[in-house]
Parts: structure tokens; sequence; C-alpha cells
């Protein structure tokens, strides 16, 4: 590993087809292009499954306005992790509808993670992070639709310098007015369960 992890560089690409304008991050300038093709492939991908996802959740084929946006959350010790979001409305909607999905990569390998391979094998990680969040719900006070049980075992996360962030959809949990609910949860309160070879281990080191 080098000895210092500088940022990869990024540029924003743009979709534009009648009434969708989609934004999304191009990673360029990386010595690896294996690495660097096939992490801006599995970015193309999700971009192109939101845009089919708004389809099927809408069950439309037209709609008034499409916008694709996403954010950087982390670009640092050989970590990036991204949000992508799309928002669609259709004719005579009261109101749009957006999905946001994330993405959370190793620079060096390209290797995307999910959220099992931040955390040790057979660790109860859905069961802790559950819990954090159920106390995160009653300390934030934050109305459901219904009482919270568990998180899934793929549930949608990105990493932001030394938190996980754990978020769910509109409507999973909450009602449409909360917006995304996104529970932050700090490096050192999971470091038991933590691979130290993970991206989160990475960023709970303080090199």
């Amino acid at each position: 590993m080098d000895i210092v992890a500088f940022p990869v560089m990024t540029k924003t690409n743009i979709i534009h087809q009648r009434e969708k304008t989609i934004y999304y991050p191009v990673v360029f300038g990386m010595k690896n292009m294996v690495v660097q093709s096939k992490v801006n492939q599995d970015i193309f991908h999700l971009v192109q499954k939101l845009i089919h996802e708004q389809y099927v959740q809408q069950n439309t084929n037209e709609f008034v306005e499409m916008l694709g946006t996403y954010e950087i959350k982390t670009n640092d010790r050989h970590i990036l992790s991204l949000s992508l979001s799309n928002y669609a409305i259709f004719y005579h909607a009261a109101h749009g509808l957006t999905i946001m999905k994330s993405l959370t990569f190793n620079m060096e390998t390209g290797k995307s993670y999910v959220l099992k391979d931040l955390f040790k094998p057979d660790s109860n990680y859905v069961e802790v992070l559950s819990d954090i969040i159920r106390r995160q719900i009653n300390e934030r006070n934050i109305p459901l639709l219904e009482p919270f049980t568990t998180i899934r075992h793929d549930q949608d996360f990105y990493i932001a310098d030394k938190a996980l962030v754990i978020y769910f959809q509109l409507y999973e949990i909450t009602p449409y007015y909360i917006g995304f609910p996104m529970f932050p949860i700090s490096v050192f309160e999971l470091e038991g369960i933590l691979r130290e070879d993970g991206p989160l281990g990475v960023m709970a080191t303080n090199n």
C-alpha cells in the first residue's frame, strides 16, 4: 500500500435525453486502468439501474422530469464511497419520487463492498447495527410507519469519514415527509466487529 493514499480524481458526466438529465461521477487518471474501468462500469450500471427502477416503481413510461445527481462521501485511504440519487415525477403526480443508492470501492483492487464485507465473518453485525439504529430512533424521536425491528443484511449504506451511515429508502420505515432516514454510526462504536482490512477498519486507524 502507498505511504500516502491520495484521493482519486473524478469528473462529472451528463446524460441528457428529453426529460432526463443525469449527472454521475467518472474516475480518471488512475495508473491501474483495469480498476478504473471496473469502477466506472459499476457506477454507470447503477445509474442505469436507478433509471429503470423509476419506471418500475412509478409504473409509467412518461415522466415530466427525471434528474440524477451524486455526492462523493469519502475519497481517502484508497476508499471511494459515493451516493447516486434519481428524482422523477410523472404527469398529474402529487409529488415525485427519489431513489438513492450507494457504492463503496477499494480503489486499489476495484472491489465494491456490500454491508457484510465491512464486518468480521460470522459477526452479529445485523443485530449490532439494528440495536444502535433502534436507540437513535428513540433518541431522535423519529416517526415510523410501524415499529422498527431490524435492518436487512444488505441494507443501504455509505461511508463518510469515520462513520458508517445506514439509510433507508422513502417509505421504507418512515413517512414520506421525513425524507431519507439516515443513521450515522462512528467506526469506533463498531471496532469489535470490523474487518481490519475492510473500509471501516481502514478508516478507524489514526494513520
